[in-house]
Parts: C-alpha cells; structure tokens; sequence
C-alpha cells in the first residue's frame, strides 16, 4: 500500500511520530512523508494546506491512503471531507481504529496530535496503526452487521461522487494563495510528477502549478 504522511504547522513536531509508528509495522508499505518535517526553513501549512494535499494525492491515484491531523484532529478532518472520494476518520484509541477499518473502510485518518497527545502519544500511534492496517479491512463488525455495512459503504462513495464537484473544479474555484502554497511545498510537484499515473486532472494540476 502507498501510504501517505501529510502533516500541519502546528504538529510538525509529530511528524517523526506518525512515520516511526507506520514504519513500525514492517508491512512492506510504501511511505511518503509530504507534509512537514519539522525542518529548519521549510514553509509552514496549515490544516486546509494538508488536507487540500491529502485529497489531491488521493485523486492522482499517487497513494492509497493518507495519515493526517491537526491539534485535536477536527480542523484537518473537516477540511478533508470538503473533496470528492476523500473518506476521512477521526482515530483516537485502538478500539477506534480497529472500528473504522472493518466498518468505514476509509482512505485517510486524522489524528489528535497536540491535545491529549502525552506521554505515551507515540506508543498510542503505533497501536492505532497495527489495528488499522489489518488482514480483515473492510468486512465488517460485527460479523452480522458484515452485509448492511458493505452496502453502506459502497453507497457512501457514490454519494461523495454526487454531492461533489470534480477535484479539478474544485481547484478553479479555490483559493489561489492556498492552492500555490500546496503544490510548491518542497517535494510536492516532483511526488505528483513521478508517482501519478498520467491523467487530465494531473495534467491540469501541473499547469496550474507553472502559471
């Protein structure tokens, strides 16, 4: 699985965090770590920056799920839910995490990395990912809901597609200053360039970037 790292300003510091405990699982996943680093001089994004960056990766087909947040995990998550095909959970403990893989089955989470997050923050992450990259995601909890919740989710994303414009259109409209912060973030245009299968929206999304 390509899994994605996207992390905000005000979480930077977590960053090592969140990369350490996926890297933990040894699942052979592919991690790229595209928001903040916590590095001297790099430019700072906020949660709409990250989660703009998170739907973008999403619908180029470059990763198949992203790992996010904010201070308490609601900003990033809101702001996720606003793009087409983006199924974003809010993950606080294990048994939660657990939950969202067998019934939403989502394509990103967003984690509470200021508030709460104490000692123990990181062994916390890490238990949170071992219960949510299982061998039995997407089938249900419990077994006898399996049916109605399948059904559930397969209309879920028939409304998304719905209930949103297309991520292009979506860009047109944007704000331009966070739209440009995004793609010019250090490492973002060559990610999108080299691991996005070639497609109108990646084509649109590199012009968009050159002007």
């Amino acid at each position: 699985m390509k899994i994605a790292v996207i992390i905000e300003g005000s979480t930077k510091a977590r960053n090592v965090d969140v990369v350490r405990a996926v890297e933990s699982l040894n699942q052979g996943h592919e991690i790229y770590n595209l928001g903040m680093k916590n590095v001297e001089g790099e430019p700072d994004l906020s949660y709409l920056h990250t989660a703009f960056l998170s739907a973008l990766t999403l619908n180029l087909k470059a990763v198949d799920f992203v790992l996010g947040g904010c201070g308490t995990g609601q900003g990033y998550m809101i702001a996720a839910h606003q793009f087409p095909g983006v199924f974003c959970g809010l993950l606080i403990d294990p048994v939660e995490s657990f939950l969202f893989s067998q019934v939403n089955a989502g394509n990103c989470v967003s984690f509470q990395l200021n508030k709460n997050y104490g000692l123990g923050g990181d062994l916390n992450l890490k238990y949170m990912l071992e219960n949510l990259f299982n061998d039995t995601y997407g089938q249900g909890y419990p077994a006898a809901r399996k049916e109605i919740q399948c059904t559930a989710r397969g209309r879920l994303e028939k409304l998304s597609v719905d209930a949103h414009k297309s991520m292009k259109e979506i860009i047109q409209v944007m704000d331009k200053d966070v739209v440009r912060a995004a793609l010019n973030f250090p490492g973002v245009l060559d990610f999108i360039k080299g691991k996005s299968p070639e497609s109108e929206l990646k084509e649109y999304v590199l012009s968009v970037a050159a002007n």
